[in-house]
């Protein structure tokens, strides 16, 4: 099948690479030059594991990139994978989806084939039908629902592993407007359901928007709810990790994210988590428990802080950072707990000196002032105390490093350090 991808960012070359990998023919359109050459180049323009290879071996033969919207013509199926990216009040701002919405039905104006257009943005419930449909039918200067039709298939992809998430999925979301499209959607993905073999999930279009915020809502409430219980258990003097041990025993809870420490971050729970707030709102409904998802992680770096203040005067002091992404396996700090880990020593006067083996250069960006170290072991040396912020696999085996520190003191936020008698260790909720 032929596919389009307009959006060439994390998500849209991300599915982009896949859907070659699963044997369409693929057009990934970008209005950056830039990021279409290096495409062509078979070239990641973001870090992610596997996804270099998936373009090194697509890229010129099933995938091919252009900044032409003319190209979508000839394809059966287009993917919107644009941003939406949050305003100040926390709701999504359709501005940028929009505009490529209207200039998808310009292309496709006055053709004689039919078209699915496929939402994969996340966007609030209603955008497609409310905003995206109005705008296509403007540019192509006819009604969708007979040749162009509309879609909607959410993704659940997180950053570090995106490409498996994507080839090895729990489900797949088909929302469509008529039974032709939700037929399409599932031509579209039966190569995965049949290698996969993931539940699939027939949906309209308002439900399937709302899937993808309720599934990273209810992640980030539950990390937050454990969070909450491995504070305190600190308070008891309680393993909060042998307590997440045995109540992940219990099929209704699970084990997956049960992990307490210093909180989500990244581009997706705290938009959609505040994009859900805010729509809540909208239509006069009081989120109370989002709000209060939202409180405890915001509130996890400063526990850092204020456990590192019992055994270090933190102003003046040479203080490390280790673990700048978000998450391990990325270079994203977007939302990484690092940004108010480092506000917040800045605001006691700290020095600061950063590792991240990969997020280095964009947290550079946002922190000039700050001292970037090139390994863990550099940062480290001479350190009167260190926060362990992101749980990269290299941090687990610094013993020796530190020992050269001024004074051993050691805030882990992610329990990736083994404690020993040489250091003065300190767990975010255990």
């Amino acid at each position: 099948m032929n596919i389009a991808v307009v959006g060439s960012g994390y998500v849209g070359t991300t599915i982009a690479a896949c859907f070659a990998d699963l044997g369409h023919q693929v057009t990934a359109l970008d209005i950056d030059e830039e990021v279409v050459e290096r495409l062509n180049r078979g070239e990641a323009p973001i870090h992610e594991p596997g996804l270099e290879e998936l373009l090194e071996e697509y890229a010129g033969k099933r995938l091919q990139a252009t900044t032409d919207y003319e190209a979508i013509r000839e394809c059966d199926v287009i993917f919107l994978a644009l941003p939406t990216p949050s305003r100040e009040d926390g709701s999504i701002d359709a501005s940028i989806i929009e505009t490529g919405a209207r200039s998808v039905g310009k292309a496709l104006a006055g053709g004689d084939r039919e078209h699915l257009v496929v939402v994969k943005s996340t966007v609030i419930p209603g955008t497609t039908e409310e905003t995206l449909i109005p705008a296509i039918e403007d540019g192509a200067g006819e009604a969708v629902g007979e040749r162009i039709r509309i879609g909607m298939n959410p993704e659940f992809l997180r950053e570090g592993s995106a490409v498996t998430d994507f080839l090895e999925p729990d489900k797949v979301v088909l929302g469509a407007a008529d039974e032709w499209g939700r037929e399409r959607l599932f031509e579209v993905f039966e190569p995965l359901i049949e290698r996969a073999d993931p539940a699939v999930v027939e949906a309209t279009i308002r439900e399937a928007e709302m899937i993808k915020y309720a599934n990273n809502a209810f992640l980030a409430s539950k990390i937050s709810l454990i969070n909450e219980i491995g504070n305190i258990c600190k308070e008891f003097g309680i393993d909060a990790y042998r307590v997440a041990d045995a109540i992940g025993l219990d099929d209704r809870i699970g084990e997956q994210f049960l992990r307490s420490g210093v909180g989500w971050g990244g581009s997706c729970f705290p938009k959609d988590v505040d994009a859900l707030r805010a729509a809540a709102r909208q239509v006069g409904y009081e989120p109370e428990l989002l709000d209060s998802v939202v409180a405890v992680n915001d509130h996890q770096p400063e526990r850092m802080l204020e456990l590192l203040d019992r055994h270090v005067d933190v102003e003046g002091a040479r203080i490390a950072v280790l673990g700048l992404a978000f998450k391990p396996g990325t270079d994203d700090i977007r939302n990484s707990r690092a940004i108010p880990v480092i506000e917040g020593l800045a605001e006691r006067g700290a020095e600061v000196v950063a590792y991240d083996p990969v997020a280095t250069g964009n947290m550079r960006e946002r922190f000039p002032e700050v001292e970037y170290a090139d390994s863990a072991a550099e940062a480290l040396s001479d350190a009167d105390g260190t926060l362990v912020v992101t749980d990269w696999d290299e941090f687990a085996a610094l013993e020796e490093a530190f020992e050269t520190m001024a004074t051993p003191v050691v805030i882990d936020g992610r329990r990736i350090v083994e404690p020993t008698p040489a250091i003065t260790y300190e767990g975010l909720t255990w």
